[in-house]
C-alpha cells in the first residue's frame, strides 16, 4: 500500500515541460491564447488540447499578436502569444515593436529547436533573443525545465509592472516535452528591476505650487493616464484646478471629451485649439505622454514660452526629447492622488480659459460637402448611430486621423489604434482581440482599404467565433495618406499610392459567410448602418468615399506646433 501511495505521488508531482507552461498560465489567470501550431511547438499544442484556456488562431502570426496588443489595450491583462520556431517567431516581430512603443503588455511564446542543435542553422531556426531584444522589454531564453514556472511568473510581472510591455519566452522543443518535478513555488525576485511607481512627495509638491502660479496651464494626457487606470483621477484633479486638458492620440478617452475643459488631440493632426494650448501655455503637465515628434512638431517651436512637467512611470522618457523643469517619476494614477490630496487655492487663470474656450468656438475641425460620400460624415453617423460608446479600433492612415477627430471618446478604454509604430494590418485583427476582452460591447474596426488587405485572412476568424465586429472600410482606392503627402510635398506625383485592382470586399467577406454592403451615398450610409449596428451579427461595410479628401488640419514636417495649415473660422 505505501509503495502505490509513493507511485501516484511521483505521478502527480511530474510534468512536462509543456505541463508545467500550461499550468503556470492557469495561474496568471490567462484566459484566451493566440497561437499558430508548428513543429517546435506541438509539444504544447499536445498539452494544449486539453486545456480549458480558449485558444484563438488566427491565419496568420502578425495577426494573432495584433489581435492579442487589441485584448490587452482593452482588458488591461497581457496579450499571451504562441509562435512556433523560424517563420513562425519572425512574422511576429512586427507586433513585438508596435507593442513596444505602444506599451501594452505581452507574453509571447515562441518555440526553438532543440537545445542540442541551437546554433547549427538548424530547420527552422533562428536567433530570437538577438532578433527581439531591441524591441522587448525583457527576453528569456529556457534552458532547465525547472525554470519554466519562475520564468512565467517573472515574464507577467515584467510585462505589467511599471512601464508595460512585451516579454518574449524562446522554448526549446526538447524542454517542452522533457519530464520534470514540478518545483516549489517561489517568489519574485528581481533585484535589478524595481521600477518606481510612488512618486517622490517634494517633486509633486513642487509642481502643485507651479500650478497655483501660472496664468496659461494646460495638462498634457497620454497613454500613461489609461495603463495606471487613472481617467478618473485625471478628471478630479483637472476641475479641481480649473486645468484644461489635451491628449495625445494614444490618450484618448482618459479625459472626456464632452467636458469644457478638454481641448482635444494635439499633434500633427490636431486641432487649432489643443495645438496652440500647448503653443502659448507658460505651464505645461506632461501625464503620461513620450514628447513623440508626431506630437511635438519642430522641437524649437514646441511650448516655448512654459515650464514643462513630467509625469511618466519611465525614467527614461523624461528629458528625452524636451527639457524638462519638474521631473516626476511614478505611477500616473499616484501622482494625480498626491496633487488632488495637496488641493491648494485655485489658480488665477480666467482669461486663458476664455482664450481657450473662444478658440474651440471659433475654429472647429471642418470639411466640405460634395456629391461624393465623405469620410468625416461616415465618422460622425458612426458616431451618431453608436451614441459615441463604442470601442473604436483603427487601422493606420486618414482613416484612423479621421476616427480621432470625429469619434469624440468620453469613456478610457474604448480606442484601439497603433500609434508609435503606426503599422498597417493591425486594425482588422486589434477588433477581434478587443470583441474577446469585452464581448458585451460594440466594436468598430475602422479600416483603410490598404491596411485591410494586409490582413483580410483574419475574417476567418471572426467568421469562426462569430464575433460581431462592425468592419467599417474607408475605401478610397489608395493608400490616402501616402497619397496625401505625394500631393502636397511631392507635385502631385502619385508614385504607386493608387489601388486601382481591388477585390470586391462584399463578395469577400460573403465568402466567409459574413454579411456585406457598399455603400456610395449618406442616404444609403443612415440606412444600412441602422439596419447592422445593433444585431449580434459581423458585418463588413465598404464605404466608397472622396479619393482625394485629406486630412486637416495638418503640420508639414519641421514646421511648430502653431504652423498648422488647413485651419479655417
Amino acid at each position: 500500500m505505501e509503495a502505490a501511495l509513493k507511485e501516484t505521488k511521483a505521478k502527480t508531482s511530474v510534468l512536462s515541460g509543456a505541463d508545467l507552461l500550461l499550468k503556470s498560465l492557469e495561474k496568471e489567470n490567462v484566459e484566451v491564447i493566440f497561437g499558430y501550431p508548428g513543429g517546435a511547438v506541438l509539444p504544447i499544442y499536445d498539452k494544449l488540447y486539453d486545456s480549458k484556456i480558449l485558444h484563438v488562431l488566427p491565419r496568420h502570426e502578425q495577426g494573432g499578436i495584433h489581435a492579442a496588443e487589441g485584448y490587452a489595450r482593452i482588458s488591461g491583462k497581457p496579450g499571451v502569444v504562441i509562435a512556433t520556431s523560424g517563420p513562425g517567431a519572425t512574422n511576429i516581430i512586427t507586433g513585438l515593436a508596435d507593442a513596444m512603443m505602444d506599451s501594452l503588455p505581452l507574453v509571447v511564446f515562441t518555440g526553438q529547436v532543440a537545445t542540442g542543435v541551437i546554433g547549427t542553422d538548424a530547420f527552422q531556426e533562428a536567433d530570437i533573443l538577438g532578433i527581439t531584444t531591441p524591441i522587448t522589454k525583457y527576453n528569456y531564453q529556457v534552458r532547465d525545465t525547472k525554470d519554466i514556472p519562475r520564468v512565467i511568473k517573472e515574464a507577467f510581472y515584467i510585462a505589467t509592472s511599471g512601464r508595460p510591455g512585451p516579454v518574449v519566452i524562446d522554448f526549446p522543443k526538447d524542454l517542452a516535452a522533457a519530464i520534470s518535478e514540478e518545483p516549489a513555488d517561489q517568489a519574485i525576485h528581481l533585484p535589478g528591476y524595481q521600477p518606481t511607481t510612488e512618486p517622490n512627495f517634494l517633486q509633486v509638491r513642487k509642481l502643485a505650487e507651479a500650478v497655483s502660479r501660472a496664468k496659461r496651464p494646460v495638462i498634457l494626457a497620454g497613454a500613461g493616464v489609461l495603463h495606471a487606470r487613472a481617467a478618473g483621477f485625471l478628471k478630479e484633479y483637472a476641475e479641481q484646478q480649473s486645468l484644461p486638458v489635451v491628449h495625445t492620440l494614444l490618450g484618448l478617452g482618459g479625459f472626456p471629451a464632452g467636458h469644457e475643459l478638454f481641448l482635444g488631440m494635439a499633434g500633427m493632426h490636431g486641432c487649432y485649439t489643443a495645438n496652440m494650448a500647448l503653443y502659448e501655455c507658460d505651464l505645461l503637465i506632461n501625464i503620461g505622454a513620450r514628447f513623440d515628434d508626431r506630437l511635438t512638431g519642430n522641437l524649437k517651436h514646441f511650448a516655448p514660452h512654459a515650464a514643462v512637467a513630467h509625469i511618466d512611470i519611465d525614467p527614461a522618457e523624461i528629458g528625452k526629447n524636451v527639457p524638462t523643469q519638474i521631473p516626476v517619476v511614478g505611477d500616473a494614477g499616484q501622482a494625480l492622488r498626491q496633487l488632488i490630496s495637496l488641493g491648494g487655492a485655485l489658480p488665477k487663470h480666467d482669461e486663458w480659459l476664455e482664450k481657450l474656450s473662444a478658440w474651440k468656438q471659433d475654429f472647429p475641425y471642418h470639411y466640405e460637402s460634395g456629391s461624393a460620400l465623405k469620410p468625416q460624415k461616415v465618422m460622425e453617423l458612426l458616431f451618431e448611430k453608436t451614441s459615441g460608446d463604442a470601442i473604436v479600433v483603427t487601422d493606420v492612415g486618414q482613416h484612423q486621423m479621421w476616427a480621432a477627430q470625429y469619434y469624440p471618446l468620453n469613456n478610457p478604454d474604448r480606442w484601439v489604434t497603433s500609434g508609435g509604430l503606426g503599422t498597417m494590418g493591425f486594425g482588422l485583427p486589434a477588433s477581434i482581440g478587443a470583441q474577446l476582452a469585452d464581448p458585451a460591447s460594440r466594436v468598430i474596426a475602422v479600416l483603410g482599404d490598404g491596411g485591410f488587405q494586409m490582413s483580410t485572412q483574419e475574417l476567418a476568424v471572426i467568421a469562426e467565433f462569430q464575433l460581431p465586429v462592425k468592419i467599417a472600410i474607408f475605401n478610397n482606392k489608395a493608400l490616402g495618406m501616402v497619397r496625401q503627402w505625394q500631393e502636397i510635398f511631392y507635385d502631385a506625383r502619385y508614385s504607386h499610392s493608387r489601388n486601382p485592382v481591388q477585390p470586391s470586399f462584399v463578395k469577400l467577406a460573403e465568402a466567409y459567410g459574413i454579411k456585406g454592403f457598399e455603400i456610395r451615398t449618406e442616404a444609403e450610409a443612415h440606412s444600412i448602418l441602422d439596419e447592422v449596428l445593433n444585431d449580434n451579427e459581423p458585418v463588413l461595410l465598404d464605404f466608397r468615399v472622396d479619393g482625394e479628401e485629406n486630412v486637416y488640419p495638418m503640420i508639414a514636417p519641421g514646421k511648430g506646433i502653431h504652423e498648422m495649415v488647413g485651419v479655417k473660422k
